[in-house]
């Protein structure tokens, strides 16, 4: 059984809406981790430093040695809860594209995972972000192509057009 869905996008793509409709429409509890959640734990002084993660002006967004630590920890432990059985649903964002995706696959070897690929036209996304009023401009922009290359998907959905429950449905169709 599918014990991890990775739901992988450029910020402002739709993701977050997207795990809430799949923990209402799943069957069972599943948990939602995201990289959000990653940035959210760490001491503030990471959050705007070259050694943990920094958001520039522009939306690009740099990180440091101490996040890639604190990451590979996190990380380890998604993957150690669906080994215990929880069931998760993972709202990332593969800033490396290949190599992002790769430190996941070698944590979750073991593990069902189903990956998904969320896609969402650029202006969308950025209309989206200032419409939020919370993300840096430009940051969904930057990130709407770039988050994707190299990476290999089960499936992909595009928010440009359609809805976050239409999405949701056709990943839960895959679910196994």
């Amino acid at each position: 059984m599918t014990q991890v869905i990775v739901l992988n996008g450029g910020s402002s793509s739709g993701k977050s809406g997207i795990v809430r409709c799949l923990q209402a429409v799943l069957p069972g509890p599943w948990l939602a981790l995201g990289t959000d959640t990653l940035v959210d734990a760490m001491p503030a002084d990471l959050r705007a430093s070259d050694a943990g993660i920094e958001f520039a002006p522009d939306g690009e967004v740099i990180v440091g040695a101490e996040f890639r630590t604190l990451e590979a920890a996190w990380i380890a432990g998604v993957a150690a809860m669906a080994r215990a059985g929880a069931r998760v649903v993972v709202d990332e964002v593969f800033l490396g594209g290949a190599d992002s995706q790769r430190r996941w696959q070698t944590a979750l070897h073991d593990v069902r995972v189903l990956w998904v690929g969320v896609r969402c036209d650029s202006a969308v996304a950025a209309g989206r972000e200032v419409a939020r009023g919370d993300r840096i401009t430009g940051m969904a922009a930057s990130q709407a192509d770039l988050v994707h290359r190299g990476v290999a998907y089960d499936l992909e959905v595009d928010t440009t057009h359609a809805e976050a429950m239409d999405c949701a449905r056709a990943i839960a169709a895959h679910v196994s």
